[in-house]
């Protein structure tokens, strides 16, 4: 696992902690899907990284 991997699945897992305290504050709606996507797009690029240096 490269630094690079690991530093995108923390960030996309940082995301997901977010996600999950907007919702609970019941933040607007459109900051809780921007942020969903983000986490979303951290979280399979790290993996993608993964798969393929494997």
């Amino acid at each position: 696992m490269t630094g690079l991997n690991t530093i995108l699945i923390v960030v996309g897992l940082f995301l997901l902690g977010g996600v999950y305290s907007f919702v609970k504050q019941k933040m607007p709606a459109s900051l809780i899907v921007l942020l969903s996507i983000g986490a979303a797009m951290c979280l399979i690029a790290g993996v993608m990284r993964l798969e393929v240096c494997n």
